[in-house]
């Protein structure tokens, strides 16, 4: 055996060793332990067995033709024996494998300082949460850039409280580029940590999020108008009916928000691919026309650079779903920005400006493209699918069904049934509701993803990564 139960109930843990809890690790050690023990009593039980059964029927080694058949039958029987010891083995090492996975996953700090910092939420500081990503070092050129801009555009988010901006000190993205990039700050609502400048970054970090939630407690909600509201929109997992009841459905929220004063941002400009001109149509003047033809063309270039189609899209699970053609799929997928006029086109990073529709850059991938809604600065995004997907951005996700089979089969992702579209409701009522469950959300009632704790980020990427 590679490790004993004597071995692992001794084991210390320098504490110079960070990043984990050290009640879980115990509480850990002893199972494994147990577990071990368990484990050793069953081989050393089966190792008796073996021999008893290699040696029954004769005291020592036999010249008898009979002596030799029955030593051949006894190892034929051990066969058994030999697959339950390795069964065994191998569940050792799943158990040693789920102790590594353990400390590993505590190394990330980020969540480590959540987990252990949960003490914090309370009153109007409803919540503590990390978004790690993969980037900020070994990127170069444009996705350097666009990564910095996106985690920027994020950190002045209204949605958030407080801020606080980990980093480990040498990724091509340094926090001097970074502070740069966010330019003039609320000193008490955005702070910065370098693990490496301090000697425990887990208690550094615990004392800087305890000033963060002090400042950020002191807010409290207070009545403001409909038209402060920026609401992101988004389709994923669309079916045959996302084009007919659910995006159109929420084309009238968007109009209606709009009305009030409020606006909405539209991306996912591969989806846009064979309707482009339904929007171009609606841009306010030649200036925004030609920036959303750029938006468009340059999205088309991005596929021809890479030597990718534009018809990988619909996706197989779109074409389940009752989509036949990407034409098919942007007709549906513009419906979302109903029939206002179109204000602005953003970059990727960007954030509105200008009260009305807006169109943003962005792919189509879910995570991606919510992740740049947030940073457009959505306060919360309504997400319609036929299909389903648990997933939640950033900023509240509100998730929409096109077909009522599909509201009562995943009750615990959706939020709101169009399918009723298509059992008779009219497009105006539905949109009505809509716009009352949205404001309902953004007056704090939680979204089913915020229930289920799903929340993540995912950057777009083009380039070389080191």
């Amino acid at each position: 055996m590679a490790i004993t139960s004597a071995e692992i109930h001794n084991q210390s843990f320098s504490i110079d060793r960070k990043g984990y809890d050290v009640d879980e690790v115990d509480v850990f050690l002893e199972h494994v332990a147990d577990e071990i023990d368990i484990l050793n009593d069953t081989i050393a039980h089966l190792q008796d067995q073996l021999e008893a059964d290699r040696f029954s029927g004769f005291d020592a080694p036999a010249a008898s033709t009979v002596a030799i058949t029955e030593v051949a039958a006894a190892t034929v029987d051990t066969s058994e024996y030999d697959a339950q010891l390795a069964q065994k083995d191998a569940i050792i090492a799943d158990l040693e494998r789920q102790l590594s996975d353990k400390r590993a996953d505590d190394n990330a700090i980020a969540q480590a300082l959540v987990r252990e910092n949960q003490h914090l939420t309370g009153g109007t500081v409803e919540g503590l949460y990390a978004f790690p990503h993969p980037f900020g070092c070994s990127q170069m050129g444009e996705d350097h850039a666009l990564t910095r801009k996106l985690l920027a555009a994020l950190a002045r988010h209204p949605n958030a409280g407080g801020v606080l901006v980990l980093g480990l000190g040498c990724e091509n993205l340094t926090m001097e580029q970074f502070q740069a990039e966010l330019g003039p700050h609320d000193k008490n609502r955005v702070r910065f940590l370098v693990c490496q400048d301090v000697e425990d970054e887990l208690a550094a970090g615990a004392a800087l999020l305890k000033e963060l939630a002090d400042y950020a407690g002191t807010f409290r909600r207070e009545p403001i108008s409909a038209s402060e509201l920026v609401v992101g929109l988004k389709c994923g997992g669309s079916d045959g009916l996302s084009g007919i009841t659910a995006n159109p459905a929420v084309g009238r929220f968007s109009d209606r928000l709009i009305a009030l004063g409020g606006s909405t941002v539209l991306t996912e400009v591969p989806e846009m691919f064979g309707a482009e001109s339904i929007l171009f149509d609606r841009c306010k003047d030649e200036a925004v026309f030609d920036k959303a033809v750029q938006m468009v063309e340059a999205f088309k270039r991005y596929f021809i650079r890479h030597g990718q189609v534009v018809y990988e899209n619909p996706s197989p699970g779109n074409k389940a779903g009752g989509i036949t053609t990407l034409e098919d799929k942007s007709c549906g997928c513009v419906q979302k920005g109903g029939s206002a006029r179109i204000v602005d086109v953003l970059g990727y990073g960007e954030a509105v400006t200008r009260r009305g529709l807006n169109l943003l850059s962005g792919p189509g991938n879910d995570l991606v493209s919510t992740t740049a809604l947030t940073a457009a600065g959505a306060h919360l995004i309504l997400f319609t699918t036929g299909r389903g997907t648990p997933f939640g951005a950033p900023a509240p996700t509100v998730k929409i069904s096109s077909n009522t089979a599909l509201f009562q089969k995943k009750g615990s992702w959706i939020d709101f049934n169009a399918g009723t579209v298509a059992e008779g409701e009219t497009l105006d009522a539905v949109g009505d509701r809509l716009l009352d469950l949205v404001l309902e959300a953004a007056s704090g009632s939680p979204t089913k993803t915020e229930l289920h704790g799903a929340r993540e980020i995912a950057i777009f990427k083009d380039g070389v990564v080191l």
